[in-house]
């Protein structure tokens, strides 16, 4: 009698228990999912938007917009770690923007795309879509955050790791204008036999200027037989180095190699770091 007590008792107490629902999931407060396509390939791509605490539409200034490449993990780090700085004013409150990889696509297969701006026999992936990314940010993602949100168009920062990273370095060579600072962290400078280098080449020689703020990052570990193949603090050094022989009078740069990062582990420090100095306290 008493053991059938015991489990009619564990029945009436379990059973409202199991009939609960799954726990919800986490959200990010103050967030949006837009979709862009892009009407020349048919692709679509998810922008994810932040807006930052008090947004105020009809305030005298719009806010700075950061626009963050691989969107899928980038977005996630800086809305977690610009947050406090932004909440206390510390920072300058921004609006974040992940851009997603291709809908449908793999993530790999769509970035090494997107990010490359010429083709490389040498990748058993598609590469050279790196003018249509920059199109697609041009003509659909840029209007679309503008249209919506109350956006600077005069403060647009561009965010990428790795090939995101090479990929704003190229844009910077390419339409400096479109975006006003940038934040490059680990920059695959080595992709297709360092052709940065001769794009910035090519620039210097038909420009004397470059209105820019860039803020480059790479990890003290990113050296062959690390976490890369490739000499990745060296190839930044040495880019870093060519853009400051320019005497660019409008160019602000900024370099750091981060102490025991590795090619994984750079992109939050480094991230952090260019945006304290670009929408710090101390520089606005």
């Amino acid at each position: 009698m008493r053991a059938l007590l015991a489990a009619c008792f564990a029945v009436l107490v379990l059973a409202p228990a199991q009939a609960q629902e799954s726990p919800r999931a986490y959200e990010i407060s103050r967030t949006e999912v837009l979709e862009v396509s892009d009407p020349v390939s048919g692709r679509s791509y998810e922008l994810y938007v932040r807006t930052p605490l008090r947004y105020d539409p009809v305030r005298a200034e719009g806010y700075p917009v950061v626009y963050l490449n691989d969107g899928p993990y980038t977005f996630l780090v800086a809305t977690g770690a610009a947050h406090v700085p932004m909440n206390s004013r510390v920072m300058e409150p921004a609006i974040l923007v992940g851009i997603s990889h291709a809908i449908g696509e793999n993530g790999m297969d769509s970035r090494v795309r997107d990010f490359t701006p010429t083709e490389d026999a040498d990748w058993q992936r598609e590469t050279g879509g790196g003018e249509a990314y920059l199109g697609l940010f041009r003509s659909e993602i840029i209007p679309a955050i503008e249209m919506r949100y109350h956006a600077d168009p005069s403060r647009r920062i561009l965010s990428g790791q790795s090939l995101g990273g090479s990929f704003g370095a190229w844009v910077l060579l390419t339409e400096p204008e479109l975006f006003s600072a940038y934040i490059l962290t680990s920059p695959s400078l080595w992709y297709h036999d360092h052709m940065i280098l001769e794009l910035e080449a090519a620039y210097a020689a038909s420009h004397d200027d470059l209105t820019a703020q860039v803020y480059f990052a790479t990890g003290e570990l990113e050296v062959p037989g690390q976490s890369t193949r490739n000499d990745m603090a060296g190839d930044q050094t040495r880019f870093v180095e060519r853009l400051e022989s320019r005497d660019y009078r409008s160019l602000d740069l900024k370099a750091e190699i981060i102490t025991d990062a590795r090619h994984e582990t750079t992109f939050p420090q480094g991230f952090m770091r260019g945006l304290d100095w670009i929408l710090g306290s101390e520089q606005n």
